[in-house]
């Protein structure tokens, strides 16, 4: 066996394959997005005051920024900065809250992703290839289930936490408590903006990302080899805290800035330098500390 190219978490053998598989429905994973989705689309506007409304986008940029983009993605799955353990658990922890998975959950769909992506060839399910319907609908309520899938092996100083295992399990859980703080602060009208709104809408904002993200868009850089390249989508830049500059992603996996070009807004960046200034965060990664991705080209009239 061997170590797959980009990640030392997925294991590979002669026999894996990327293509083979099935596109299976998840029940819990599809009641769990459907339920907070129908909750929103019902309650959400009968409930709606400017107050849950600031709610709203109070929680739903401190989970995806500080969480989801700098803590789950930026630090938890590719190592793009360090720093102390409290910080990490913390930006985690909101990670969790914003309603897609766990610690364990989010790594292992990113890389089994990623893993796929890099191959010559891969399901369609793995890179956002079918219609957007469709693609809604596997991603948002299914799983992909290869014949011959690759080991995922999570390391230890991960596995062994109990902190991370506690939260894996009770993920959906981790609502809970604030939806209590919320109803009795605002009632019924913070419950559903500051948690079955904000949960909805950024869980969906994550598909819609991801699914144009490796459609259509600028590039800048091409990965010769790939089954998957990504693409830059320049309207989403703001409100994904910089990770919608996923042709950069893909070109610097590892880098802990995305928004690589003038003009390419990346909060998530810009809370890491902040965190740095304070101490707070140190061996920030950038293109310029990494080695080159294989078969990384940079476009001759880059469209950024």
């Amino acid at each position: 066996m061997n170590l797959a190219p980009g990640s030392e978490r997925i294991i590979a053998s002669d026999e894996t394959d990327p293509v083979a598989g099935d596109v299976r429905w998840s029940p819990v994973k599809s009641l769990w997005i459907g339920t907070m989705t129908v909750l929103a689309v019902v309650l959400g506007p009968p409930l709606f005051s400017w107050n849950a409304f600031i709610l709203f986008l109070v929680t739903g940029a401190v989970t995806l920024c500080f969480g989801h983009s700098v803590g789950m993605h930026r630090r938890l799955i590719h190592s793009s900065f360090e720093c102390p353990l409290w910080v990490e658990q913390t930006c985690v922890y909101l990670g969790t809250l914003v309603g897609m998975a766990g610690p364990y959950g989010m790594i292992r769909l990113h890389d089994f992703r990623d893993w796929a992506q890099r191959q010559s060839a891969c399901h369609d399910y793995s890179c956002h290839r079918a219609g957007f319907w469709r693609d809604a609908w596997w991603q948002m309520h299914c799983k992909l289930v290869l014949r011959h899938p690759p080991e995922f092996r999570l390391e230890s100083r991960l596995a062994d936490s109990r902190l991370y295992a506690f939260v894996e399990r009770t993920w959906m859980w981790q609502q809970l408590p604030w939806a209590a703080l919320f109803f009795a602060i605002g009632g019924w009208s913070w419950l559903v903006w500051g948690i079955c709104v904000r949960v909805s809408v950024s869980v969906t904002g994550h598909w819609l990302i991801g699914h144009f993200a490796h459609r259509q868009g600028s590039q800048s850089w091409i990965i010769e080899g790939a089954a998957a390249q990504g693409y830059n989508v320049g309207l989403a830049g703001l409100i994904s805290m910089g990770e919608a500059w996923h042709n950069n992603h893909h070109a610097f996996p590892g880098s802990a800035k995305m928004g690589l070009f003038p003009g390419q807004i990346d909060l998530g960046w810009w809370l890491i330098k902040a965190l740095e200034a304070l101490g707070l965060a140190t061996r920030v990664k950038t293109p310029d500390d990494l080695p080159i991705r294989p078969g990384l080209r940079r476009l001759l009239d880059p469209s950024v």
